[in-house]
């Protein structure tokens, strides 16, 4: 795209789940369109990697090994993208676990984890992009929810759970957020070919990766919704999107 052509040029976005699927994608797609990007993820190795590439087509990008369980990690993502780029225009929050299975097969474990990262990661993150975006007079919040939220299927009670208990505080922060300070967009994707089966059980893992390579989208059609809601005008908000596959039921 030519520099003239770049509608995010200027501006910094952080995002985490940044080293696979639809936070990779993100990442490329809106660092091309002009953006600085801020990346996070556990998995420093691919998120070097990621930013050596970007930075080899002379995007701007930096890493920043991140736990979204864990808050002072991003305190310290919010403090590296204000320090070293000056601002945080837009928080891309896309870290997200599946651990699917009945209810009446309790997996303690995999529901902790699903409420650490999806709704505890989400609720680190405005907490630490909240207050820089109140002393800049703008921001933009983008969060990665599902279509599992919609419409409840068996095994994804608890993980439904999250990403709707996650949608709620999307929506109780674009209501307190009605002075034109904070945007706020759920993205709520279907199908797509990612890593996230990689966590589950065995059978469910092989269940959810078929569905994917059947008829999954590319993490990029998530990418060109998220990049959609972050180049409207400041005066206009994509309050929520639904993204998926046309032949998804």
């Amino acid at each position: 795209m030519p520099d003239s052509e770049r509608p995010l040029d200027g501006r910094v976005v952080v995002i985490t789940g940044a080293s696979s699927g639809i936070g990779r994608a993100s990442a490329t797609l809106l660092a091309e369109r002009g953006a600085s990007v801020v990346l996070a993820a556990r998995r420093v190795e691919r998120l070097e990697a990621l930013v050596a590439s970007l930075r080899d087509r002379g995007r701007p990008a930096i890493a920043v090994p991140t736990d979204v369980t864990v808050a002072e990690d991003l305190q310290r993502l919010v403090r590296t993208a204000v320090t070293e780029l000056g601002a945080v225009d837009a928080l891309v929050s896309n870290a997200g676990v599946a651990r699917l299975g009945r209810l009446d097969e309790p997996d303690t474990e995999g529901w902790s984890a699903m409420i650490d990262v999806n709704l505890r990661g989400l609720l680190n993150a405005l907490a630490a992009v909240l207050p820089v975006f109140g002393r800049q007079g703008h921001g933009h919040v983008v969060t990665t929810v599902s279509t599992a939220g919609l419409a409840i299927s068996p095994t994804m009670g608890v993980y439904a759970a999250t990403k709707n208990a996650a949608r709620t505080v999307m929506e109780a922060l674009r209501a307190e957020s009605t002075d034109g300070v904070v945007r706020t967009t759920e993205i709520s994707p279907g199908f797509v070919r990612t890593e996230l089966a990689d966590g589950m059980a065995t059978g469910f893992r092989e269940q959810v990766r078929t569905g994917m390579e059947e008829f999954g989208l590319a993490p990029a059609a998530v990418a060109r919704a998220v990049a959609f809601a972050l180049e409207q005008p400041r005066d206009v908000e994509i309050g929520s999107l639904v993204i998926r596959p046309t032949v998804q039921g």
